[in-house]
């Protein structure tokens, strides 16, 4: 497949091989998500479990230590709020 710059992934063929790692970071994946992560910096430790739990890697920690999901790529799985100790982070539904 040749290499192409910021397609989203609704816009992929069909049967389309993704042949090197890191195909989120190309494709933003994140626009399929029905729900999204939500971050209560009152709540916050700033333990950085979310980070290690995101099966994308997109939270990583802002200037202020507090870990922000990058939407662009989050898919909204809830993993980082079910970890979360200080139940800082909600799930709620994203708006079309």
């Amino acid at each position: 497949m040749a290499k192409t710059e910021n397609v989203p992934w609704k816009k992929l063929r069909i049967g389309t091989i993704i042949d090197e790692p890191g195909g989120a970071v190309e494709y933003k994946t994140g626009d399929w998500k029905s729900q999204r992560p939500v971050l209560d910096k009152a709540k916050c430790n700033k333990c950085g479990l979310c980070f290690i739990y995101c099966p994308e890697g997109c939270i990583p920690p802002d200037e202020e230590g507090y870990f922000i999901a990058d939407l662009t790529f989050c898919k909204g799985c809830g993993i980082c709020a079910k970890e979360c100790p200080k139940k800082a982070i909600m799930m709620v539904v994203e708006k079309e």
